[in-house]
């Protein structure tokens, strides 16, 4: 397998991501949440794992990433771990846990890094105040990836699943946000439902790495729930998804396929029994 990223096959690092976005290579970032996943995704040679907040409507059917705490996601994290080997593994700050203060934030972000082996942790907003957790926990030594656009968190102050920086306020404010958080300390940023020309002018105008969902082309690398990529969620269809296999609809097949055998006494047979 032609794998991308630091050569050998050693673990991904914060400084590799750097230096993928100065020789223009793109990043490759994909979610999991669970062991199983984990493996399969890092064994393909994806460059950064995210174990994110959206677990709280893939995974655990709430309506939000609003619901998800922190210990879910740290048990969510910690089997993800088990599968990774190559990829960096972060690790979102779910709602709450980091907007109370910059003490509490990094105790937060600490109980991720003991307890999951993370290599690092994401959080969503780009404001002044943000900023001060996000050195706090670069001064403690945990790197931080930042999240710009639309962020889930915030889904009820944005007025909803939008794109953000249409009006030329919002994108100025998405500019100045961005150079922020790099100012901060972040070592990455996502960029999640901003218009194509505007990622892109933000890209260039920042050092570190941009991975954009519904973002265009022009950042340095892309971001997707490997759940819609898959096809397996298949009444979630927004314009920046392509699917690049349908496993829900493979998955009916064989489980009907499966009880039909058991209803007809053909399964289990010779082959799947014991003497």
């Amino acid at each position: 397998m032609d794998l991308q990223g630091p050569e050998g096959g050693r673990p991904v690092t914060t400084r590799d991501l750097l230096e993928m976005k100065r020789r223009g290579e793109k990043i490759v970032a994909l979610t999991a949440y669970d062991v199983l996943f984990g493996r399969l995704v890092d064994e393909c040679g994806v460059d950064v794992v995210l174990v994110g907040d959206s677990l709280g409507q893939v995974v655990l059917g709430y309506d939000s990433t609003l619901p998800v705490t922190l210990d879910e996601m740290i048990h969510h994290a910690r089997a993800v771990r088990r599968g990774v080997r190559r990829a960096l593994l972060v690790v979102d700050m779910p709602f709450l846990s980091f907007q109370i203060s910059p003490e509490e934030t990094l105790r937060h972000a600490g109980r991720i890094m003991k307890e999951t082996g993370a290599q690092a942790v994401k959080l969503e907003g780009g404001d002044e105040e943000t900023c001060r957790h996000v050195r706090a926990l670069v001064r403690a030594g945990i790197p931080v990836m930042g999240h710009l656009g639309l962020t889930p968190q915030s889904v009820h102050a944005l007025g909803g699943y939008r794109v953000q920086g249409r009006d030329p306020t919002t994108a100025a404010r998405l500019r100045e946000d961005a150079a922020r958080l790099a100012h901060a300390g972040c070592f990455a940023l996502v960029l999640e439902l901003v218009p194509a020309a505007l990622a892109a002018e933000i890209s260039r105008a920042i050092e570190i790495p941009t991975i954009g969902i519904g973002a265009g082309p022009d950042v340095d690398g892309q971001v997707l729930v490997l759940h819609d990529l898959l096809g397996l969620n298949d009444a979630f269809r927004p314009r920046f998804l392509r699917r690049f296999a349908e496993l829900g609809r493979e998955a009916r097949a064989a489980i009907r396929r499966y009880a039909e055998a058991v209803r007809a006494g053909s399964f289990p047979g010779p082959d799947e029994s014991f003497d």
